[in-house]
């Protein structure tokens, strides 16, 4: 079969927005430092498969994150059809310096569920983040830029275990309040289950956060992204984040393993007669072509079933 049975649910929405992270997230933990033209390659083929969200790299000091430090070079090589999002992640001032010499209409911003993380990734504290922060949404906005809060840790963390739920809807609603127009819930080492992802969804709800805000970003270390996924949208979610061929993981999180795979997301989907816009065909022909890049077959299971 090259395509799911089309059977739809009660309680689903009827479009879902895939928030495309392979150019960045997904690369960024690769070992193998990626040609700059295969990125530009790579994001433009993506495209042509109906992807209209693509988060295309990071500027990320170089020293921290060498796999992209090719940021401004990519950038000057797309021209992206109208109607395609491009943003970039910005960890502070500097990173929204260099976005916006390279006319950068979007940004994402990184922040910590818990204190270990924030330590480890930020160089921070949970509650001192957000002195890092501020300046740098406060002047995006300024200049008319949309600004994405991406949560990590959201369910569990490596170094402390459980994270309370109430822990993480601080952290959220404070970037929401500080003016990020869309806040994405990060299992970032995967161990998320269905009724974790209802309840914090719930809690961002009850502390004034609409779920139209609320954006859901899973790995799939345990096996559960799908799962998980599937509990967002029948929670009200319509933007989910994915990475092409289930690349990716996070640099900074040794037990992270891969995104949940674009593919994949988009089967289920598929199925569930939830309108994408993107051509599974073409993405799998994408995957498959960017895993002969990097020498290492997709983990992807509908990559290598379709291209099996």
């Amino acid at each position: 079969m090259r395509e799911p049975q089309l059977v739809t649910a009660e309680g689903l929405p009827e479009r879902v927005t895939i928030y495309e992270v392979g150019p960045r997230d997904g690369l960024q933990n690769e070992s193998a430092i990626v040609d700059v033209a295969v990125k530009a390659e790579f994001i433009n083929r993506l495209v042509d498969a109906g992807l209209t969200t693509i988060e295309t790299t990071s500027f990320v000091h170089p020293k921290w994150v060498p796999q992209l430090a090719d940021a401004a070079e990519l950038l000057e090589r797309l021209d992206l059809p109208e109607g395609v999002r491009a943003p970039v992640l910005v960890p502070n001032e500097r990173g929204l310096d260099r976005a916006l010499a390279a006319g950068v209409r979007e940004i994402a911003i990184f922040a910590s569920a818990t204190e270990t993380f924030a330590g480890k990734n930020l160089n921070s504290t949970l509650d001192d983040q957000f002195a890092m922060f501020t300046p740098t949404i406060e002047r995006a906005l300024g200049a008319g830029l949309a600004v994405r809060g991406y949560v990590s840790m959201c369910y569990g963390d490596p170094w402390e275990g459980d994270v309370p739920i109430d822990q993480v809807v601080k952290v959220g609603a404070r970037l929401v309040e500080l003016g990020c127009h869309e806040l994405s819930l990060g299992d970032t080492i995967g161990v998320a289950t269905p009724g974790q992802v209802s309840a914090l969804i719930e809690a961002f709800g009850a502390a004034g956060v609409p779920v139209d805000k609320l954006a859901v970003h899973f790995h799939d270390t345990y096996g559960q992204a799908l799962a998980n996924t599937l509990t967002a949208l029948r929670e009200g979610v319509t933007t989910v984040d994915s990475s092409a061929g289930g690349l990716g993981g996070c640099p900074y999180a040794e037990s992270a393993t891969g995104n949940l795979a674009t593919e994949d997301l988009l089967w289920q989907l598929d199925g569930l007669g939830i309108h994408t816009g993107v051509d599974l065909e073409k993405l799998v022909t994408t995957s498959t072509w960017m895993a002969e890049q990097l020498g290492k077959p997709s983990p992807s299971r509908v990559v290598q079933a379709l291209a099996g």
